[in-house]
């Protein structure tokens, strides 16, 4: 795989989210040979701006991208998740939707989340048990207690394990998803981009957007990803 960028969408409301995402977002990094390049919201954050530039340079940097990767986790997904993951489908960008969480919800057979999150195209969908991942990791020794995990870093060496074996599967799902050809025909590329950069309605206006956003599709068409 030729050098990609990434929209690594999900939560960061917590310490363990930010941890957890730049974890895996290094751990996918590194498994792709460096080829995967994230791009991680967490790290594009400005607080003391207004949460209108929050939302449109989060829109901004997910249309640059040419992956995006998407965690539906909890009984409810994270709104936020879905709206970019909608946004992504919009720019028929090839989308990756992990989900680690092995609780069952949804009201559908195929995934454990709303049926209107599913069936799109150029997407595709990991469900992971994230706790079977991570007691697999690294087998303890017979009888060992709770120091015995921490004088043997059990725990940690736990952690990274499941990291690594969930990068290693994003990495091969990105490959398959980067390879299949575009849905959204090349002669409405150009239309569909100009509507992304009228329709969210960005606080530095639409004009204000346009050359980035026809930039990124630019971009895109040179990379053969539309």
């Amino acid at each position: 795989m030729n050098q990609k960028t990434f929209y690594f969408a999900g939560d960061l409301f917590d310490a363990k989210h930010l941890a957890g995402n730049a974890l895996l977002a290094e751990a996918i990094y590194e498994n792709s040979q460096k080829s995967l390049i994230p791009i991680l919201p967490q790290n594009l954050e400005q607080r003391e701006t207004t949460a209108h530039s929050i939302r449109d340079n989060d829109i901004l940097c997910l249309l640059d991208c040419d992956l995006a990767l998407f965690h539906f986790d909890g009984s409810e997904l994270d709104s936020g998740t879905v709206v970019e993951f909608m946004f992504a489908k919009f720019a028929d960008i090839p989308s990756v939707v992990i989900r680690s969480d092995f609780r069952a919800k949804g009201d559908q057979e195929l995934h454990p989340w709303n049926l209107m999150a599913s069936y799109y195209p150029r997407t595709e969908v990991l469900l992971l048990d994230s706790m079977q991942l991570y007691q697999k990791a690294v087998r303890p020794e017979e009888g060992q207690g709770p120091e015995d995990f921490l004088k043997n870093q059990l725990s940690g060496r736990r952690a990274q394990g499941m990291l690594d074996e969930m990068a290693a599967r994003i990495v091969e799902t990105f490959e398959i998803v980067a390879s299949r050809h575009p849905v959204l025909p090349p002669d409405q590329a150009e239309t569909i981009y100009d509507w992304l950069a009228r329709m969210p309605g960005f606080a530095a206006g639409y004009k204000g957007q346009q050359d980035r956003i026809a930039e990124a599709l630019r971009r895109k068409v040179e990379k053969h990803l539309l």
